[in-house]
């Protein structure tokens, strides 16, 4: 059995999540407040639920993350970037923003994919996550085209550890991109890790990997304690190719 929490009631220590059954599950209940969601990320919890259950709360082992260092951009991808990159500093067609439109973000997360029913992601979700962007701790990187939000991704940041959240796609790659972009400025500002929760074949392919939850526990403790990042100002994700002689 797992606890059930109320309003006040503090979460139990992660080595109590489930190991069989449900792998990681560790309360039930509570709510997604914003300082309720920090909490949890503070301890290396999150909340992952459909609709119709109550609010579940995870602290997954082994945890799938990404070094900020190992992420994998296909050469495929490499031309995308450029050609974004050259875009974004020259007509404007494309631009990579960050924070411009976090609720957008997520609402496109949230929609109905081309293969299945939309997310798991809430009014409810979306209501504490931009509570927390309020706050300062959400932040999404996003891809526009013509004026056009086509692609995202967000997550939530403490100090100089990330978590990430969900990615969206309007136009091919864009996703991936928005990735690219986040990890390259992350990357700047001394970010090591970014929380994957999850493992995936997708996210296995863009360069992440699980690794024991006490790893990525002793790491969180101390990423969470470095000053907050700032200003969220888009960097390149390549570096500049060399002039042409």
């Amino acid at each position: 059995m797992i606890p059930w929490l109320d309003a006040h009631t503090p979460f139990p220590d992660v080595s109590e999540a489930l190991t069989i059954d449900a792998p990681g599950l560790l309360a039930a209940g509570a709510d997604l407040s914003p300082r309720r969601l920090l909490l949890a990320y503070q301890h290396g919890i999150f909340p992952w639920f459909s609709e119709g259950q109550p609010i579940l709360w995870w602290s997954t082992d082994p945890r799938m993350v990404l070094y900020t260092d190992d992420f994998k951009v296909s050469d495929s991808l490499k031309k995308t970037l450029r050609r974004i990159e050259r875009s974004r500093t020259g007509d404007g067609r494309w631009q990579v923003r960050f924070d411009s439109d976090f609720e957008g973000v997520m609402r496109a997360c949230a929609a109905p994919r081309k293969d299945g029913p939309g997310t798991w992601i809430s009014e409810e979700i979306i209501d504490g996550y931009t509570g927390l962007h309020a706050m300062g701790h959400a932040h999404s990187s996003e891809v526009w085209f013509e004026g056009e939000l086509v692609g995202g991704a967000y997550g939530v940041c403490i100090g100089r550890m990330f978590y990430g959240e969900s990615m969206f796609a309007r136009v091919s790659d864009a996703s991936k991109v928005a990735l690219a972009y986040l990890v390259a400025f992350l990357r700047s500002h001394g970010v090591r890790m970014v929380d994957c929760q999850q493992e995936t074949g997708h996210l296995a392919s863009l360069g992440a990997a699980p690794i024991p939850r006490s790893v990525f526990l002793q790491h969180l403790r101390t990423a969470i304690r470095e000053p907050a990042i700032g200003p969220w100002e888009v960097v390149a994700p390549l570096p500049s190719p060399p002039p042409s002689s």
